[in-house]
């Protein structure tokens, strides 16, 4: 991963496209330093690339609306290609950073509650990232779309099935399965609540740990977060 993130409250994604914007808004072209133009562009990108997905996308539009001539576009990434790896690379790494970064508690109930609420605070935080994500890659880019990256949360999610099953005299061998249908579960959901945006972001968690935790024989009539109360 070669796209490093700077320090402060906001992405510099963001700090970038709020610039392309106000320069945008003047009506002609601004000189930026090489930096603060790359931000730009992948601000741009990554925009178009939700909207549209990458085929639909062009580096002609990409220049249009950062008010900048093609070979620009071309200097900084070598093309639209080189552009969408970056900007999935990005979102990647958000996503891993967020989903590691929470996963802090001791207890198992916890851990999952945790994963679910990250995978959610995404969706809900970062709408085009996440729909950079869940749209098909070209063939060019197999491993960075949203099943690819759900599969490195599942081998993280791996690691401590497979120690709260030797705790409990259980086949460690079985936690990659059902790491797999945990992560799983969270991710279809979360597609779902992309779009529905009901309940209240909280009760989905709570709701998916319930079901996951529980089992559907042991399933609680109004399941609270014991990480996050609502």
């Amino acid at each position: 991963m070669t796209d490093q993130s700077e320090p402060g409250n906001e992405s510099p994604a963001r700090r970038a496209h709020a610039r392309a914007v106000a320069a945008s808004s003047k009506g002609a072209r601004v000189r930026m330093p090489a930096a603060q133009r790359r931000e730009q562009l992948i601000a741009i990108g990554r925009q178009l690339f939700a909207e549209r997905g990458f085929d639909a996308t062009s580096v002609e539009e990409v220049a249009s609306r950062a008010k900048v001539s093609k070979p620009v576009v071309y200097e900084h990434f070598g093309g639209k290609e080189g552009l969408y790896a970056v900007v999935v690379d990005r979102e990647v790494r958000s996503l891993l950073d967020r989903i590691a970064a929470a996963l802090t508690a001791g207890h198992p109930r916890e851990l999952l509650e945790q994963a679910a609420l990250a995978l959610l605070d995404y969706i809900d935080e970062e709408p085009h990232g996440f729909q950079v994500l869940v749209r098909e890659s070209p063939a060019l880019s197999p491993g960075g779309n949203f099943s690819s990256v759900m599969n490195d949360v599942a081998h993280q999610v791996e690691h401590i099935l497979g120690a709260e099953f030797r705790s409990r005299d259980l086949d460690p061998k079985l936690a990659e399965l059902y790491s797999q249908a945990l992560v799983g579960m969270v991710a279809l959901v979360g597609q779902w609540w992309r779009e529905a945006r009901k309940p209240k972001k909280e009760m989905v968690a709570a709701h998916l740990v319930n079901l996951a935790w529980n089992g559907l024989s042991h399933l609680e009539a109004k399941p609270k977060l014991l990480t996050r109360p609502r």
